[in-house]
């Protein structure tokens, strides 16, 4: 099973799918259609049978798809065993909301490091996360064996911050300013523009009215 040659589109579907099916599981649910999946995941059934196929045969025509064999599937391939550590590096409105959530509801992925400018809040406990300050970014990154950080700081600063990060072993970003950031080709960088996703929206309602949009 090649995964490195599956669509960005299937990969980004995959954790709604493992979501929806553990949903399933805790009320009963032993057998589901593709059908029955795509009402609730808003995914047409379709798309999710050709996203199913590109991992070989997890289900039966006439049949459907068992369950716990998805899940454990799916589990598997989203490494839901693995608990991975993310830093934050930037604390302001955007940062504090999501130390307040902190992936509660993700069984493998935590925020366990912020970093931040403010010396009001730097060497403080924010929602049970130890606040460093900037100067200490690079050492705790290494020590603690971050590959993944989460980018909140201003868009003026954002790719100074991000060439202190490529100085540790850090392998990905979550992205959330509206900068392009240059890395490495070894770096992979997931931007998240929240204004123009709320703009996309914006056309989308005008254009076309209240149809779901892939």
């Amino acid at each position: 099973m090649a995964t490195e040659n599956i669509p960005n589109a299937t990969a980004k579907r995959l954790p709604i799918y493992y979501r929806y099916l553990n949903i399933l599981a805790d009320s009963g649910k032993k057998r589901v259609s593709s059908t029955e999946l795509a009402e609730a995941v808003k995914v047409d059934s379709a798309t999710i049978r050709r996203d199913f196929s590109y991992f070989g045969a997890l289900g039966k025509r006439g049949y459907g798809y068992e369950v716990e064999a998805l899940i454990k599937f799916f589990k598997k391939i989203l490494n839901q065993d693995k608990l991975t550590n993310v830093a934050l590096i930037g604390v302001g409105n955007l940062g504090h909301a999501l130390l307040n959530f902190n992936f509660h509801k993700s069984n493998n992925v935590r925020i366990s490091a912020a970093f931040d400018v403010n010396d009001e809040i730097t060497g403080t406990i924010q929602s049970g996360v130890p606040i460093y300050p900037m100067s200490d970014m690079k050492e705790q990154l290494t020590v603690q064996q971050i590959e993944i950080v989460i980018l909140t700081v201003p868009a003026s600063v954002a790719q100074d911050v991000t060439d202190e990060i490529m100085e540790t072993g850090v392998k990905g970003i979550l992205n959330f300013t509206p900068l392009r950031i240059s890395v490495p080709d070894t770096v992979r960088v997931q931007n998240v523009d929240l204004t123009n996703e709320l703009q996309t929206l914006v056309y989308f309602l005008d254009h076309f009215g209240t149809k779901d949009e892939d």
